[in-house]
């Protein structure tokens, strides 16, 4: 070229140099070439544009995995992107290497790479020789780079030992993957084969509880901690002439034996078999010896991850209990889901405890038992050991024949000896709900010590919450009270106790979990096992990620759950036949105002399908300003009873508050200012009849509403 004369084009340049143009745009899936790249890609010498998958069909399948991990790796650190790749024919035999170096770019928003990059042919090594690895132009290294950083994510990621052993077997190492793998572990003074690759089914035996005293590589490599290369089958008979027929049939060509040690202890080895010579050069060692660390630290969590999912299960299937025969006259169903910790067991329990003695037997002998569902504060190991401590001794006091109310307050009293000291280093509590069943009967007698209050679903499908009396969480009164509500389960009705983990999980406040809870009852159609099955998956399961609460804070919790139904229509296993009588009880003592709030609630579930919501309102007014007159006007508590009968659309209300008192109620005409003086001119203007009875101890007002469309017509 003379001085002055223009210089050549690029592209005139490349082809002189026997070097391609490519351009490769993920975002599109297509890769762009010239002539010379085609050719090289052994296509014909022609520009042309190919997708992914026709570019990938041409390459070796382990190189293209190269590729993708080093233009990662190059796009992140802003340098050139260069990898060896290997071409392949339609028959897939290899027709020639290639060097590709590029530049990547990375668009972090629409998150596709674009590259622009040469390819130019090279010698191809012979595999094992040092040239083999040596850079061409650093690929090798770079590769390796990207390889130890997915395999230390895959490895880090894996949560069980026969996670990390899947991950083990798809490493597909830079220049020199092996093709057979094996695992060993530690046994006393044997080794063991904890997973294997590469091997048919059965190839293991040979080596499974081998003594760490024979002449194998493993063995030496756990008793020195030091790694043993193998270059050939020459010096693996030389070395280890005792064993080399047991590995000879394999007809492998190199092995690498590697320590798998976790903070200072050998655990085990990990061999790595080729079928063609390797020289183990320092960086192929540097790549064994990194893989066999991040193997050993994958191993040793998931090992202690194993060790806690065991102990974990059982500490569940000890500590909970079975639900144990069939009971005459009730039936159970229950589910125990530990998501709330680590340890995969907390602080939440349920029990059923037979009761000794009493004078209602059924006649196939089986008597009263209890029902008892607690929640100790915390999710580590303290709690789980408390929950266990705390079910022993509630078994115990409920087995001595103690009522409900004397068992909490004794179970209270043994928690709080457990847990507080002077310094109050670690004092917990726990809630607990305590039911003595008789089936016989359907009797049901309650004590609180503050658990979630018991829902009742009816034989027709209405749910209401069931207000009962209560104390304090276990625990921190040694002292303290736990009155008792007794009730009666109808035939059909199905009564459901659980912790706060079935209400809140999922970002619920009580209010909003009860809502949740409260379809899942009332929708539901089917037998007690799978209404339980129901409110787990409703709560926990993958329908629960389209019902999230109100909170920012999705903690979850861990969730009990039991149901006890008495046998009927409605209880699941028959064709559900809708009632004509829907009945409430409701007690209000006369240091309990706050509980006329509870009884208005009550009545409106009671009446959650009343047609006229008009009517819902008055008696709602009606009963609050009834029981309100009883604690005012008496020293007596009120027993509120409420029952709704006939078909809907048609159906009776009527309301009875009783109490006591011997003074019977007057209607007054009060004056303008008066502050009393109301109750029965509302009752005589709202209601459609009304009275009052005398008992022999006491009296009882009532009133009656008969249900219409809204337009005033009953």
């Amino acid at each position: 070229m003379r001085t002055g004369e223009p210089l050549p084009s690029v592209g005139d340049v490349l082809a002189a140099l026997a070097t391609g143009l490519w351009h490769w745009d993920t975002a599109a899936g297509l890769v762009t070439v010239d002539a010379e790249a085609a050719r090289l890609l052994g296509l014909p010498a022609e520009p042309t544009t190919l997708t992914e998958a026709q570019t990938r069909a041409r390459l070796h399948p382990v190189d293209w995995n190269e590729i993708t991990g080093v233009v990662q790796l190059a796009a992140a650190e802003g340098t050139l992107a260069e990898v060896r790749i290997r071409i392949m024919d339609e028959q897939g035999r290899v027709l020639r290497v290639v060097r590709s170096r590029s530049k990547p770019s990375f668009d972090a928003v629409r998150r596709v790479y674009e590259l622009t990059g040469t390819l130019q042919e090279v010698t191809e090594p012979t595999p094992g020789t040092p040239a083999a690895r040596s850079a061409v132009t650093g690929d090798w290294r770079r590769s390796r780079e990207a390889f130890l950083l997915d395999a230390g994510r895959a490895l880090a990621e894996a949560r069980s030992t026969q996670e990390v052993l899947r991950v083990a077997a798809g490493l597909s190492m830079p220049g020199f993957s092996p093709d057979g793998l094996a695992v060993f572990g530690v046994q006393g003074d044997r080794l063991t084969i904890i997973g294997h690759h590469g091997h048919q089914p059965g190839d293991d035996g040979p080596f499974s509880h081998m003594s760490l005293a024979t002449d194998y590589p493993a063995a030496e490599v756990v008793r020195t901690g030091r790694a043993v290369y193998l270059s050939s089958p020459g010096e693996y008979k030389g070395r280890y002439p005792v064993t080399w027929p047991l590995a000879e049939k394999f007809g492998r060509s190199s092995w690498a034996f590697l320590p798998l040690t976790a903070a200072g202890r050998t655990m085990g080895a990990w061999m790595a078999a080729f079928t063609y010579p390797v020289a183990f050069t320092p960086d192929e060692r540097a790549v064994l010896t990194t893989v066999a660390r991040m193997l050993a630290q994958a191993l040793s969590r998931a090992g202690a991850a194993d060790s806690r999912r065991e102990l974990a299960e059982g500490l569940q299937r000890s500590m909970l209990p079975s639900l144990g025969p069939e009971i005459p006259g009730m039936r159970l169903a229950a589910r125990y889901i530990p998501t709330g910790g680590g340890l995969q067991v907390g602080g939440d329990w349920y029990d059923m405890i037979p009761l000794p003695g009493g004078t209602s037997r059924t006649r196939s002998g089986a008597g009263r038992f209890a029902l008892v569902m607690g929640d100790v504060q915390g999710h580590d190991v303290r709690a789980a050991g408390l929950m266990g401590q705390l079910r022993i001794a509630l078994r115990a006091y409920a087995s001595e024949g103690h009522r409900p109310d004397a068992v909490l307050t004794r179970a209270s009293r043994f928690l709080h000896g457990i847990t507080q000291d002077e310094h109050m280093t670690d004092a917990r509590f726990a809630t607990c709900l305590y039911v003595e069943a008789d089936p016989a009967t359907g009797t049901l007698e309650i004590a609180r010590a503050g658990h979630p209050d018991p829902a009742i679903r009816m034989a027709d499908g209405t749910v209401m919450m069931r207000p009962t009396a209560g104390g304090l969480p276990l625990g921190i009164d040694p002292d303290g009270d736990y009155p008792t509500t007794r009730f009666t389960l109808q035939p059909g009705e199905t009564m459901m106790i659980c912790t706060d983990g079935l209400i809140e999980t999922g970002g619920h406040d009580m209010e909003s979990g009860w809502r949740r809870i409260r379809g899942i009852l009332e929708d539901h159609h089917g037998n007690l096992e799978s209404l339980a099955e129901a409110l787990v998956q409703g709560v926990h399961g993958p329908s629960s990620h389209h019902t999230t609460g109100p909170l920012a804070d999705r903690r979850e919790d861990d969730i009990a759950v039991l149901l006890l139904c008495r046998p009927g229509a409605g209880c699941g296993d028959t064709v559900i036949v809708r009632p004509t009588v829907r009945r409430t009880l409701l007690s209000v003592a006369q240091d309990e105002p706050e509980r006329i709030a509870e009884a208005r609630q009550h009545l409106r579930e009671l009446l959650h399908d009343w047609v006229s919501q008009e009517q819902v309102d008055s008696a709602v007014l009606l009963v609050s300003e009834m029981v309100t007159n009883v604690l005012v006007h008496t020293d007596a508590d009120a027993l509120l009873l409420a029952e709704a009968t006939g078909e809907q659309g048609g159906r009776r209300l009527r309301v009875e508050v009783t109490d006591t008192g011997d003074d019977l109620p007057h209607k007054r005409r009060p004056g303008e200012l008066a502050s009393s003086g109301r109750g029965l001119v509302l009752t005589e203007l709202l209601a459609h009849a009304w009275g009052v009875d005398p008992r022999g101890e006491g009296k009882t007002i009532w009133f009656e509403f008969y249900e219409s469309d809204g337009s005033g017509t009953p």
